[in-house]
């Protein structure tokens, strides 16, 4: 018989996973809702119409479409079929798709739902999206996404606030993060500057790379792209601009000063670290003058997160965006965002091992089965731990002693209560200590008091 298995791409998660997991996601929730973010949730189908042209083309190739239900091939023609183009048969067969990200339907649930929403609107998401990747070390087909956006005010604020809630997020978690900032606008002026304006996307790309592939490969990624030797020669300078903020922002301003838009950049960038110097922050800013992100989409702000204990890629993103909802015909609706990488976050807290001890642990207290009489003398003690907040079980079968303490060691249970005749007689339990194997005797009330204690 052939083992069943998932798709490729897709996860189980285990009990003790599942418990990592649920600590990282509310964290970060009540983190959100203590700066006032408010929670939806969107389909994860949403209709292709949605989702197609707005992830660019190699995003569209990604989607995951679903197929019609009921007799879907019954209104295609033979001839259709037998030419077997696959993109114009699957917008025939096809009227949906598992959403890509959290971002498009927020767009599409802000035009849809613009009446009762009072701007400016704080929303956070949590969720799974899908997408038809080729799986590899890290990258999933199918991954939560941890997303905060505010929507309706162009306060630069609202950047400061999601600073904010990254450095409080990691400071919970005790991950030491490094939080990189750069601007749009900046970028923009950068390009103006060295005489490449046009080039901007070209410029971007490549100078983002920089940690990863070096100075040299920059340079000539810039050259095959056409970019004149005295740009990449004015690039260079900027590239590798040291000193403190202030001091990149002054050199920046010199160099910028012809630049309407460079000079905007500067002064934004300018506020944003100015108000979070007074908010105090636990975690380093940088001004990342080579930080780019998907550029299209971003038009002021932009921020990443990087762990400083652990090689692992940026962990966190975002930034500010002036025309989401301009996809569903409604422009002019400025925002900004940031999103938490769960798995990226998951594997760093294992690396540094940082779960805090009550993470995993589940049931607290174990009722072994002697029997019917037993159990019925065991039971209202169980319903009253529970009512106190202990998780408790009782054993379901009566079975030999040694497989329900085997039990109680494979599911990490710390106490075991045992109550046979004697016991009953005398009205105790005998609590046994599965850690260090010390056993009392007490009255139920004793037991639960014992045990709140050791919480």
């Amino acid at each position: 018989m052939n083992k069943p298995s998932i798709p490729k791409g897709t996860r189980d998660f285990s009990p003790v996973e599942m418990s990592k997991r649920n600590y990282i996601f509310n964290t970060i929730k009540s983190v959100y809702e203590l700066y006032g973010f408010k929670q939806i949730e969107t389909p994860a189908m949403e209709t292709l119409q949605t989702l197609l042209g707005k992830y660019g083309e190699e995003g569209d190739k990604l989607l995951f479409k679903v197929l019609n239900s009921g007799d879907y091939l019954n209104k295609i023609d033979r001839a259709e079929l037998e030419e077997a183009n696959a993109l114009r048969l699957s917008t025939k067969i096809c009227e949906k798709g598992l959403r890509y990200d959290l971002t498009v339907p927020f767009a599409r649930f802000v035009v849809m739902h613009r009446e009762e929403l009072q701007m400016p609107f704080k929303r956070y998401q949590i969720q799974p999206v899908w997408r038809a990747d080729r799986p590899q070390k890290g990258r999933y087909r199918e991954f939560y996404q941890c997303d905060a956006d505010i929507v309706g005010s162009d306060s630069l604020l609202n950047e400061v606030e999601l600073m904010q809630i990254i450095d409080t997020v990691f400071s919970r978690f005790g991950i030491r993060v490094q939080i990189k900032i750069n601007n749009r606008k900046l970028l923009t002026g950068i390009a103006e500057y060295i005489g490449e304006a046009d080039k901007i996307v070209d410029i971007t790309v490549a100078i983002d790379k920089l940690d990863k592939i070096g100075l040299d490969q920059v340079n000539a990624e810039l050259a095959a792209n056409g970019l004149s030797e005295e740009a990449i020669a004015k690039l260079q300078p900027i590239i590798l601009l040291s000193g403190t903020t202030e001091e990149k922002l002054q050199k920046m301003a010199e160099l910028l000063s012809a630049s309407e838009m460079g000079m905007k950049g500067i002064e934004e960038t300018r506020f944003i670290f100015n108000v979070l110097e007074q908010a105090g922050l636990k975690n380093e800013l940088q001004l990342d003058l080579t930080l780019a992100r998907g550029l299209n989409y971003y038009t002021g702000a932009i921020f990443e997160v990087k762990a400083l204990d652990v090689q692992i890629g940026s962990i966190t993103g975002g930034g500010r965006y002036d025309n989401l909802t301009g996809i569903f015909g409604m422009p002019g609706l400025s925002g900004v965002g940031i999103s938490f990488g769960a798995d990226r976050i998951y594997d760093v807290l294992n690396t540094l091992d940082l779960y805090p001890q009550d993470t995993t642990t589940g049931t607290r207290l174990l009722f072994v089965n002697f029997g019917e009489a037993e159990t019925a003398y065991c039971m209202p003690v169980a319903a009253e731990a529970r009512r106190r907040g202990i998780a408790t079980e009782i054993y379901p079968d009566k079975v030999k002693m040694k497989k329900q303490m085997a039990y109680a060691n494979a599911n990490a249970i710390p106490f075991v209560a045992m109550a046979g005749e004697d016991e009953i007689n005398k009205g105790i339990f005998a609590l046994k200590d599965m850690n260090t194997g010390e056993q009392l005797q007490l009255t139920a009330e004793e037991m639960l008091t014992h045990l709140l204690k050791t919480y």
